[in-house]
């Protein structure tokens, strides 16, 4: 008898993680716009509409990503989902490194990729000549290939509309494997947001110097998931780091409620970094771009002397730990 886990993955569909429990552009999946835009990060970045224009700008080189679009996998998956990037060395460092983490982690399985962004992937195969799998070509090709236990990790920041729609398309490829599991996203249970706020504070602490405003730019959302941000900045007030601020790009805090924050506390200067997990186009634009309405040259209107880290959290070794260890949840 095939030992199924659909079940498990469609009552991930019903449970509401957002506080305490787990976090993405919305906690459950309650009546929202049709036009909510996927959260962080997934998340991750959205990218410019006209992608079909020629890019003015570096990303890196293609061929240094492996896409892990490969065939003669083993009767043993995992299958990294995330939203994507066009940046190749973000995805390459980010992305990229947690695929490996995970493949050092678990040996007996064969680690491939799946992206939900079509734009993204389209533009990566037009400029590059490299493809990428969205999840349905991935889990055609786990099927065709004879995979028989499949888990599936995304790099979702938070448990919302984008992981939904994943676990119901991957609900439908039920029957074609033994064993299907699908891991949580990055942000789920109180350890783990604790573990983010510990890895984000250790890869800044040397800016932390009483005179530097330490602001991370997540995505937003108009749903009732952007509590998470807030969720973050109580988190942080908490541990007595009284210099880290949460700002978004889409949704609320904004730019003009960070500046507010920030505002009369003495910082002459300001250090700017991406809460997504890729540095895509808006870590490189909105955030650190020299356009009047980025964030850097707000700050820089407003006197402070800024400084931007143009690296997503998937850089961060302590983030890719908490991806593995929702892999080994799911194993077992």
């Amino acid at each position: 008898m095939k030992k199924l886990f659909i079940a498990t993955l469609l009552a991930c569909l019903s449970v509401s993680l957002l506080i305490g429990c787990g976090t993405k552009e919305e906690a459950a999946p309650e009546a929202a716009p049709e036009t909510e835009t996927s959260d962080m990060e997934d998340e991750e970045e959205e990218e410019d509409e006209d992608m079909d224009e020629e890019e003015n700008y570096e990303t890196g080189d293609a061929s240094l990503d492996d896409p892990r679009n490969q065939d003669d996998i083993g009767e043993k998956e995992i299958l990294v989902v995330s939203f994507g990037t066009s940046y190749n060395d973000s995805r390459r460092l980010t992305i990229g490194a947690i695929e490996d983490a995970i493949a050092e982690s678990f040996p007996d399985y064969d680690v491939r990729r799946a992206f939900t962004s079509q734009i993204i992937i389209d533009h990566i195969k037009k400029r590059d000549g490299v493809d990428i799998d969205n999840v349905e070509q991935a889990l055609k090709r786990a099927a065709d290939n004879g995979v028989k236990e499949l888990l599936v990790q995304p790099t979702h920041l938070m448990n919302g509309l984008e992981y939904n729609d994943l676990v119901a398309q991957i609900a439908d490829y039920s029957d074609a494997f033994d064993k299907v599991a699908i891991g949580e996203p990055l942000l789920t249970s109180d350890e783990d947001f604790s573990k983010v706020a510990s890895a984000i504070i250790s890869a800044t602490e040397e800016y932390d110097d009483g005179k530097t405003a330490i602001v991370f730019m997540g995505h937003g959302t108009e749903a009732d998931s952007n509590k998470v941000y807030a969720q973050m900045q109580e988190l942080l007030g908490s541990m007595g780091e009284n210099n880290y601020y949460i700002g978004t790009v889409e949704a609320d805090p904004d730019i003009e409620d960070v500046v507010d924050m920030i505002r009369d506390k003495g910082y002459e200067r300001v250090l700017l970094r991406p809460l997504m997990v890729v540095a895509g186009d808006h870590a490189n634009n909105d955030m650190a771009g020299d356009e009047d309405d980025s964030w850097k040259s707000i700050l820089e209107a407003e006197g402070y002397e800024v400084e931007t880290v143009l690296s997503g959290m998937g850089e961060i070794k302590e983030i890719r730990d908490i991806y593995v260890d929702h892999v080994k949840e799911i194993e077992k």
